[in-house]
């Protein structure tokens, strides 16, 4: 591309500079938001599995935790592979394989059908979420300042929001309801990859994408001490993320006495709209500051949370949701934001690897080990458990935060 544009003429130059910013940002965040709204899209039909075809709870946590473990995989091999091929093609084919997983989701009635198209997923969404993010990275305006970590951060709770909503709604008043969601989410997908291929590239295509595949973990020496706090947000949120994935289906059915799959779309909503809406919140202080913040709302959510499956009451859950939400939003926005700062179009995809890593390990592990419990403890008793998780996450958040070192002086709290 670059030896491209070295003949081009002064105004096409120009010209693609000023359109970068514009399309490549729209076409990134779309497609981040049309990737996530397809992992989304399967929530409100686990219900539906369950009843149809006798998935158990332990069932539907399996494509779960493959869904997470595939993305884990993907991301250790493939992370930094957008810094040398270019992000358009890493995120086209990522993109390409959450189709295939819709496609192999149109027929389920078998654990087997919903693992394989889970793991698809997975993987498009490893592929595909560290060089959209980076891309989404690379092209964001400049001001407002905290626009880029917000986007990159957030989008994926908006389209794993939207995708839930919007199938939640087709499972219960439109045709088709167990193929409907995946034609239009798969539609979605090539719509926002058309957009791609129109969009400019934004890296130069540089030797060493053979070597990039040996799985590799690193950020920027400048904001690894930042780590170890980023890791303990990322776990305990992600993890809340992928219990309202596998456990609260069950939970609004049975313990909150409703079986709408619109109802269940609204409520796993409930978590991730706010956390989009929260992030912005956090752009107003300073990253350790937003950190500590966006824990306690997340602490005390989770409280509300098991204070009302305790009592069967959708109101508390549905309001204590949106508190965990809108903290959750605030700090993963504000530790994005930390380790992007000072970061190069080189650092981005290795960071954006390093941060859905541990976004997935939070999302694998408590899912692996609550999945496994859960066929001799109560899903109330599980809730206590990723209660604790997020109190050991906030206490520590609380405690160790920092903010990016802005001088060669090692950083301070």
């Amino acid at each position: 591309m670059l030896g491209s544009m070295r003949h081009t003429t002064p105004a096409t130059t120009s010209d693609r500079r000023h359109r970068t910013p514009r399309l490549a940002f729209v076409s990134a965040v779309l497609a981040l938001i049309a990737a996530f709204a397809a992992v989304g899209s399967t929530v409100p039909l686990f219900n539906v599995y369950r009843a149809e075809d006798g998935f158990t709870n332990a069932g539907i946590a399996l494509p779960v935790v493959v869904y997470s473990l595939a993305t884990i995989g993907t991301l250790l091999i493939m992370g930094r592979l957008s810094g040398h091929v270019g992000r358009r093609p890493t995120a086209l084919a990522g993109l390409g394989l959450l189709v295939l997983g819709c496609l192999v989701l149109l027929n389920v009635h078998h654990i087997g059908v919903l693992v394989a198209g889970r793991l698809l997923m997975g993987l498009g969404a490893g592929l595909g979420s560290a060089s959209l993010t980076a891309y989404v990275v690379d092209a964001a305006p400049p001001r407002p300042a905290w626009l880029a970590s917000v986007a990159s951060s957030q989008t994926v709770m908006f389209g794993l929001a939207l995708g839930a909503v919007a199938s939640g709604a087709l499972v219960q008043f439109g045709p088709w309801p167990r193929q409907l969601v995946y034609l239009a989410a798969a539609g979605l997908l090539l719509l926002s990859a058309g957009l791609i291929v129109l969009s400019p590239e934004t890296v130069t295509r540089t030797p060493g994408a053979l070597r990039s595949l040996r799985p590799t973990v690193r950020v920027p020496a400048r904001v690894r001490p930042l780590v170890p706090v980023v890791a303990a947000v990322l776990l305990a949120t992600w993890a809340t993320g992928a219990f309202y994935q596998a456990f609260v289906p069950a939970l609004v059915e049975e313990q909150l006495r409703t079986g709408s799959p619109l109802v269940l779309g609204l409520v796993f909503a409930a978590y991730m709209v706010p956390s989009a809406l929260g992030a912005p919140l956090g752009g107003r202080f300073a990253p350790a500051a937003a950190q500590r913040v966006g824990m306690t709302a997340f602490l005390a959510g989770w409280a509300g949370v098991v204070t009302a499956i305790g009592t069967g009451a959708l109101p508390l859950f549905v309001a204590a949701t949106i508190v965990a939400g809108a903290g959750q939003g605030i700090a993963i926005s504000a530790a994005t934001r930390g380790l992007l700062y000072g970061s190069t179009v080189a650092d981005r995809a290795p960071i954006f690897a390093v941060i859905y890593l541990l976004s997935y390990s939070g999302a694998t592990v408590p899912g692996l080990i609550s999945g496994e419990l859960s066929t001799i403890v109560s899903t109330p008793h599980i809730a206590v458990g990723y209660l604790a998780l997020a109190l050991v996450a906030t206490l520590f958040t609380v405690v160790a935060a920092r903010n990016p070192n802005t001088d060669p002086a090692p950083p301070t709290r």
